[in-house]
């Protein structure tokens, strides 16, 4: 298995939301190692979430499982059910379907780094929890819930 050269993977900053979704996680970075990788039915993202940033908007995936695994730092995992504090060695585990919707967000004073790895289901679709939106990998618009499209970036 070849190695990936982590220097050479490109940094990709902020969420891709529709504005005003994109201001909370507008300065997290992503690398997306899977992809350098030549991975195909499954994603392996390496990132940096700064204070004050979120990960995404509170989702569920209706046929995506996600996993997350803290490296450095501190996150709030927030869940339909509550808040959990993790750090640096905890994980959690997102199961497709479960209507569970999560993100976390950085409330520590440094930076937070974590892998995330999740399934890449053409069938997918992300349903945000809080707000109107929701996007399907089939192509990756942002839309309302009744289907009608966000304004193109």
């Amino acid at each position: 298995m070849p190695k990936i050269d982590i220097e050479k993977v490109p940094d990709v900053k902020g969420a891709g939301y529709p504005a005003p979704f994109d201001a909370p996680c507008a300065e997290r970075l992503r690398q997306r190692l899977g992809n350098a990788g030549g991975l195909n039915d499954f994603g392996v993202n390496l990132m940096r979430l700064p204070p004050g940033n979120w990960s995404s908007q509170r989702h569920w995936h209706t046929h995506e499982d996600e996993f997350v695994y803290v490296l450095e730092g501190e996150l709030t995992l927030v869940e339909d059910g509550g808040e959990t504090v993790l750090r640096a060695g905890d994980c959690a585990a997102f199961p497709k379907n479960s209507g569970n919707g999560h993100h976390m967000i950085n409330r520590a004073g440094a930076t937070a780094v974590y892998l995330e790895a999740g399934s890449r289901s053409p069938a997918d679709i992300t349903y945000c929890s809080d707000i109107d939106m929701m996007s399907s990998n089939a192509d990756g618009r942002f839309v309302h819930k009744n289907g009608t499209p966000y304004p193109e970036r």
